[in-house]
């Protein structure tokens, strides 16, 4: 038999055959990728993301509340239009009528709430900024009747149009609820107002780096008090100084002599006793470190290199301390 052979005419035509077929097939799939799960239901369907949530747990969420028909299609559309980074965290209501381009965008635009984490340790300040990048808040407005101390952190859902006023009221409740009368009466067993707590605790928040870290340097710093000593404390100098410019933070690094001579009541190198006020916003573990501090002779201590907390009896100790683990 005669060996039938195909020519390039009709390998070429096969290719494009083929070709065509794929193209029509990738086209029917993305178009029915990007289609509306059920074009006719209008219902809305809450839908949170979280601070942080990797875009892939939200596309796997959004195709098991059937938002989406396809997650591979979907997490395509993200990375094509470069909006990975575009995502908001907040709280949307989508429908399962809208395409995936529709979805997309209200993930973008679209939150009802926005998620706004506000750390343990920042001042008022620092508050002020990330609910002026997060929610457009003006920050002269919040600053004006922000409470230093009493603004608790934590992470909040914020309303997407909330006023200063009313994200004030939600971070003092929260501070209400979180520090109940029950845990400010304690206040009387270690011999200050809760006021005072609040200050004193403002301090521990910013010098401490764990729980027993935290009660520890609670109770030096009261031992201190106690003694009629002044605090020495060098977070009181970085809430004088402000903003710096050089180190590009409100908490300066690169403290000298020359910032324990600045004049201010909040200056603990100066002025014997606790500041007029906190001097940031402390976390629970810092409340509570206050309330419940480790009893001890120690009167000194500092974190080395390493954040290591070492402990003095005395001042000749505490600069040996000083010579062994700071030069």
């Amino acid at each position: 038999m005669k060996k039938i052979v195909a020519s390039w005419p009709m390998r070429l035509s096969f290719f494009f055959v083929v070709l065509i077929l794929t193209v029509l097939i990738g086209v029917f799939w993305w178009q029915d990728g990007v289609s509306p799960v059920d074009k006719n239901d209008q219902s809305s369907v809450m839908f949170i993301i979280k601070r942080g949530e990797p875009v892939q747990s939200i596309v796997n969420r959004l195709a098991a509340e059937r938002l989406i028909r396809s997650k591979v299609v979907f997490f395509l559309l993200i990375k094509f239009e470069q909006e990975d980074r575009n995502i908001q965290a907040g709280d949307f209501r989508l429908k399962r009528s809208m395409t995936a381009h529709e979805v997309l965008k209200e993930l973008q635009h679209g939150a009802i709430d926005i998620w706004v984490t506000i750390l343990e340790g920042w001042r008022v300040e620092e508050i002020a900024e990330r609910l002026s990048n997060d929610l457009r808040i003006s920050s002269q407005e919040f600053l004006a009747i922000a409470r230093e101390g009493y603004m608790f952190p934590d992470t909040y859902l914020f309303p997407k149009d909330a006023s200063a006023s009313a994200i004030v009221a939600i971070l003092q409740k929260n501070f209400d609820r979180r520090v109940p009368e029950s845990l400010r009466e304690k206040s009387s067993h270690i011999g200050l107002s809760f006021e005072e707590v609040v200050i004193l605790a403002s301090l521990v928040e910013r010098e401490g780096r764990g729980r027993e870290d935290k009660r520890m340097i609670a109770g030096i710093l009261l031992n201190r008090l106690r003694e009629g000593m002044k605090l020495d404390v060098d977070a009181t100098l970085q809430y004088i100084i402000g903003y710096d410019t050089t180190e590009r933070t409100w908490w300066k690094k690169g403290l000298t002599n020359d910032h324990k001579k600045i004049d201010s009541p909040y200056n603990t190198y100066m002025y014997k006793g606790l500041p007029p006020g906190p001097i940031c916003n402390p976390g629970l573990l810092s409340i509570e470190a206050v309330l419940d501090p480790i009893q001890s002779d120690y009167f000194f201590y500092l974190h080395d290199k390493q954040g290591t907390l070492h402990y003095a009896k005395t001042l000749d100790e505490h600069e040996r301390n000083i010579a062994r683990y700071l030069r």
